[in-house]
């Protein structure tokens, strides 16, 4: 059991704690009646779901003792909640999705170890794994999640849009001044917008990590124990995305949308996964981020699954999610998510079940970046640093707003949570 213990929530910690006493871990999952198992997901995406049913559909025809595994689409702005809500009412999925929320799952034995599952698994290939890609799940060498989404954020650039305004970029030395530069010019003459860092909407300033790392900065200290935001580099990098807003317009403002995807924004900074939602409308071209004033840098959104330590039927669930993930399921997952196997981390790889991505798109955004990779900002007790954090970061969205001022006011609320 982890020394110290961060709480989903106060409420959630206490009855996921006594639903693993109760459960005592020692479950069987064999019962009279058919199994029906549940996962939690945060697509809504029409292909990768009935991806992940046919796979389940499969798994079934050889497993008669499940009757059925449903996927949950939940809504990525409250899959937090809703899942801790769900722990905290007895009514926890049997598997679930999971991002930032990984930590505190793993610090409350919410989860259930997977790693002598996979291994005893015949020709699941656990070795395959990249340690890199495991880190976030893992405690103690056991793994509580298996990281199926491992995507370094790329730059999406629709070129058309680009011609329109008379823009040209050179991959090879794009920097953000020049993204930004561009994103200014095609907002003035056709009236779209520049860049977009998809899902931050002055909400989630999470994902503002793929543009911040570019100048140096990160959220807290590498310990996680004291905030950052104050830094000279973070300022340099809000400063940038401030002027970008309110005085050159290269990106959307407040109370503003824009959807790259639908062809209303000259960039965006998005994952592969997002891939799925071009329709052929627009040219585009797909670069690793532009570099920062600290030179060139990759940026990591991952995602996990993992079985609640909670379910009816933690045999049965283990057993679905090793198969869901070995080798050749795991392959067929590639075309969404580039997987955590070495042996799939090629572009050639990557693009054989890919629709829209071509191998050198996906072997220099995905597979060149990896090594690299930073992940976004990821602590015990996110939904309550997230919150903390953007209310105090509500006032950076003013014209005339004190930028060191504001970044000294969310220290200043999430410095006693980091501390905790």
């Amino acid at each position: 059991m982890i020394g110290t213990r961060k709480a989903l929530s106060a409420v959630a910690l206490t009855t996921v704690l006594a639903l693993t006493a109760a459960c005592g871990g020692s479950s069987t999952g064999t019962s009279d009646k058919a199994v029906e198992l549940r996962m939690t997901v945060w697509t809504a995406d029409k292909a990768q779901l009935k991806l992940f049913d046919s796979i389940a559909a499969a798994y079934r025809a050889d497993h008669p003792d499940v009757a059925k595994i449903t996927f949950e689409s939940l809504p990525f702005a409250d899959y937090n909640t809703t899942l801790t809500t769900q722990i905290a009412g007895g009514n926890a999925p049997d598997l679930a999705w999971m991002g930032d929320l990984s930590r505190d799952l793993i610090a409350s034995d919410a989860l259930l170890g997977l790693t002598d599952t996979f291994k005893a698994t015949p020709g699941w290939k656990y070795d395959d794994l990249l340690g890199s890609a495991t880190a976030e799940y893992s405690h103690d060498g056991t793994l509580y999640a298996y990281p199926f989404s491992n995507s370094p954020f790329a730059l999406y650039v629709n070129t058309d849009l680009l011609a329109k305004a008379g823009q040209k970029i050179d991959p090879a030395t794009l920097t953000w001044d020049k993204v930004a530069a561009a994103g200014a010019a095609v907002h003035a003459k056709t009236g779209k917008a520049g860049f977009v860092v998809r899902d931050f909407d002055y909400k989630a300033w999470n994902t503002l990590a793929t543009v911040w790392t570019g100048w140096g900065a990160s959220a807290w200290s590498a310990d996680g124990k004291t905030c950052t935001f104050d830094s000279p580099e973070m300022q340099q990098a809000f400063t940038f995305l401030h002027d970008a807003a309110f005085k050159t317009k290269a990106m959307p403002g407040p109370g503003t949308t824009a959807d790259f995807f639908a062809g209303d924004a000259a960039f965006t900074v998005a994952q592969v996964s997002r891939a799925s939602l071009l329709t052929g409308s627009f040219k585009f071209g797909l670069y690793p981020l532009p570099a920062g004033p600290k030179g060139k840098y990759s940026v990591l959104g991952q995602a996990g699954m993992g079985v609640l330590a909670s379910s009816k039927h933690p045999k049965q669930a283990a057993d679905f999610l090793a198969y869901l993930t070995d080798p050749e399921n795991a392959a067929k997952l590639a075309q969404y998510f580039p997987p955590p196997r070495k042996s799939l981390l090629t572009g050639d790889k990557l693009a054989a079940n890919n629709k829209v991505l071509k191998a050198d798109q996906l072997q220099a955004a995905v597979v060149d970046q990896l090594p690299g990779a930073v992940t976004l900002p990821n602590h015990t007790s996110p939904a309550e640093i997230a919150q903390k954090g953007k209310t105090a970061l509500d006032a950076m969205w003013h014209a005339d707003a004190d930028i060191p001022a504001v970044l000294k006011s969310v220290c200043a609320a999430i410095d006693p949570i980091l501390e905790k």
